[in-house]
């Protein structure tokens, strides 16, 4: 475990240089891995449609799952009491990228490839299209609620953070303050503000959704590159260092950075997700079979570690499914995937 204290702009660049340097007489980082860490069960459904790279299910509220396949064009329900899929089709290009379910059964979908929100008629399939106000904001990534009736999402190579209002349909920009900054993940805390992750520099951005001024906190380490949130109770921020292989907790309130090194020497941290206990779990990616890796924060101990069975080729989210007490992800391996926990 590696801890930074609070970090102020004009003591960035300084802190930075030192994150590399022993810390408290640390000559090295401890990987906390408990002896024999346990197992979670995990099972795999393929996808019927092949090659389509199904990814980012979410839960209904009737339980059901649906997912996108990001290269078929196509939003997937999934019924766990039978196994069925069914699909309905988005329009040909839209290469949707990740899927929301609000608790009216609606569906809304990040058209990654035609540069819209969509909201989709799970019964009918009819699709409503929110374009976005910007021909440089091209490609909705990933969506959140903010329990607000607005819907926040980031545009990766856009380099934008927007906000959808479900019921007027405006669409607010946020553009980045650094070039191919690269918003990726992201989350909401319990004030209604989003996280998101930056995976092109070492920082956090948020965005104050009365004023929509941006803000970013920068890691310690310049090499930090980050993919995927996860915020607890407590409003702490989460993520996955896909870059140097850690995950980190940053304290919103102290400005304190806590820094764990994953278990595998080559990580690859992706995906990532909280469960009702407050305890996180993430992918290692870069492992030949991608590994489900469970970290207690009180203990500060990787508790569980269990490889995928089909491989996965890579997890790129997953949603946590409390009534179930399981993570549910799609892979590139074109399955998707259960995990229930302990």
């Amino acid at each position: 475990m590696r801890k930074f204290g609070p970090i102020s702009l004009l003591a960035l660049f300084t802190v930075t240089a030192m994150a590399q340097m022993p810390v408290d007489g640390e000559e090295t980082l401890i990987n906390p891995i408990v002896e024999n860490p346990l197992q979670v069960e995990i099972t795999e459904w393929p996808v019927p449609w092949k090659d389509t790279r199904p990814r980012d299910p979410d839960v209904a509220p009737n339980g059901v799952i649906w997912l996108v396949g990001q290269g078929g064009d196509y939003a997937a329900r999934f019924d766990p009491a039978t196994g069925e899929f069914r699909r309905k089709d988005l329009p040909p290009g839209t290469g949707p990228h990740n899927l929301i379910i609000d608790w009216d059964g609606f569906l809304w979908i990040a058209g990654n490839r035609q540069a819209f929100i969509g909201r989709m008629n799970y019964v009918t399939g009819e699709l409503t299209r929110f374009n976005l106000p910007d021909d440089m904001a091209r490609d909705p990534h990933t969506l959140v609620f903010s329990g607000r009736d607005e819907i926040w999402f980031t545009m990766q190579w856009s380099n934008f953070i927007g906000r959808l209002n479900k019921k007027s349909g405006q669409v607010d920009l946020v553009p980045m303050q650094t070039e191919q900054a690269r918003p990726y993940g992201i989350k909401m805390d319990s004030k209604g503000r989003p996280w998101v992750a930056l995976l092109g520099t070492n920082a956090l951005a948020t965005v104050d959704p009365v004023t929509m001024k941006l803000e970013l906190v920068y890691l310690p380490r310049e090499q930090a590159r980050l993919r995927r949130l996860a915020i607890t109770a407590d409003d702490a921020v989460w993520y996955t260092d896909y870059s140097e292989g850690y995950i980190g907790r940053y304290n919103p309130q102290t400005g304190e950075f806590t820094e764990w090194k994953t278990p595998s020497d080559r990580s690859g941290p992706y995906a990532m997700a909280a469960d009702s206990n407050g305890r996180i779990w993430f992918v290692e990616t870069w492992p030949e079979a991608n590994l489900l890796v469970g970290f207690d924060p009180e203990a500060g101990t990787f508790f569980s570690v269990t490889p995928i069975p089909s491989g996965a080729g890579s997890v790129r989210h997953m949603v946590y499914d409390p009534k179930r007490n399981s993570l549910w992800f799609g892979t590139d391996t074109n399955n998707l995937a259960q995990a229930v926990l302990p």
